[in-house]
């Protein structure tokens, strides 16, 4: 069993969570999606170049990390292919597919053990949900049967800053009327999650790095919620 010290879930009213490595298992997912690239690309090697251009969109934003770009949503795509409006057009509609649309069927068997547990337990306990994501996560989100009270991505006009820049979060909390100090962060990469809670003021904990058949961390999680009194009770109660 995970043991998580410092979180005082009587001071906590909303946990937000990160979703790609967080909320399911990347290596599990790009093991599925591998095959389905290969098989793809091996019936149209004349497209071959779509992958290097999938390659460059990830690399070239992982390289910007805590960048505020304005007009995120269109810079990550210049970034890659400049200008020309049909190299544009021709990159998103590949991003889209292979990373927007075609992995969320395999989500349902790819989220963590546990996951949807922790979110009704937090429901349950009066506890807000939000989610802020380095990509658009609405349709990952449905495709785990999962729901959040505030969902952000980096890429919204609001934010247009990728982490560990904080403003991300610190929307998130704005959209929940709750103050960082009162939100709990989720995440996997402390470099940019850690980080970006940090800065933001908000305590963070980092998803354990288990095996998927051996995954306890959300169920380690809930154990701890409902071991502690739960203050909004015992305030009604007195």
């Amino acid at each position: 069993m995970v043991v998580f010290p410092g979180v005082d879930w009587q001071k906590v009213k909303a946990v937000i969570f990160d979703v790609d490595g967080t909320l399911y298992a990347q290596d599990k997912l790009r093991g599925k999606l591998l095959t389905d690239l290969l098989a793809y690309y091996a019936l149209r090697p004349w497209r071959l170049r779509e992958l290097l251009l999938l390659r460059r969109f990830r690399a070239e934003r992982e390289k910007r990390a805590g960048g505020h770009f304005a007009g995120l949503e269109q810079a990550q795509y210049a970034w890659c292919v400049g200008s020309d409006p049909v190299a544009l057009a021709q990159l998103r509609r590949v991003v889209n597919h292979w990373m927007f649309q075609h992995p969320n069927q395999y989500l349902p068997a790819c989220t963590y053990p546990g996951t949807t547990s922790f979110f009704n337990a937090l429901r349950q306990r009066g506890i807000k949900i939000g989610i802020y994501s380095d990509y658009p996560a609405q349709a990952k989100l449905a495709a785990m049967h999962l729901s959040a009270d505030a969902v952000v991505s980096s890429t919204d006009p609001e934010v247009d800053r990728l982490k560990p820049d904080p403003q991300g979060l610190r929307h998130v909390t704005q959209l929940l009327g709750l103050t960082p100090a009162e939100c709990l962060f989720i995440g996997d990469r402390p470099e940019l999650d850690g980080a970006c809670a940090e800065q933001a003021g908000m305590p963070c904990l980092i998803v354990e790095k288990q095996a998927f058949q051996h995954f306890t961390f959300y169920q380690d999680l809930e154990q701890q919620l409902a071991a502690q009194p739960n203050s909004s009770v015992l305030y009604q109660a007195t």
